[in-house]
């Protein structure tokens, strides 16, 4: 006696209206296309006083998505631009204590001047 496994090679498909079940990939795709929202709280009371209120909002969306809801703040964190604010900063350091960027050559030094 064959299960239908053995004699088809595949499984049966248990999802509900004959469709196949949705593979990771295409779940992804699809949060990242229209995107998801969660939100919960967590408040801790001791005798009725409210000691603390955690307030959780996490939105999982592609930057495509969230731009067209009005959320781009990772365009202005300089912490995210590729550091050049820490760029900056240290080469004005170094100028300041009179060291030059590099391998410890200066740049006339590098450049044969």
């Amino acid at each position: 006696m064959s299960t239908p496994a053995q004699s088809t090679g595949r499984f049966p498909q248990t999802t509900m209206g004959g469709r196949p079940p949705a593979q990771l990939a295409d779940v992804l795709e699809r949060v990242l296309d229209k995107g998801i929202v969660i939100a919960g709280d967590i408040q801790i009371n001791l005798l009725d006083i409210e000691l603390l209120t955690i307030r959780l909002r996490l939105l999982v969306a592609s930057a495509d998505k969230a731009r067209e809801m009005g959320i781009d703040w990772w365009e202005g964190d300089p912490f995210l631009r590729g550091g050049t604010a820490l760029e900056s900063r240290l080469k004005r350091l170094e100028a300041a204590a009179g060291l030059e960027s590099g391998n410890g050559k200066g740049e006339e030094e590098e450049k044969g001047g």
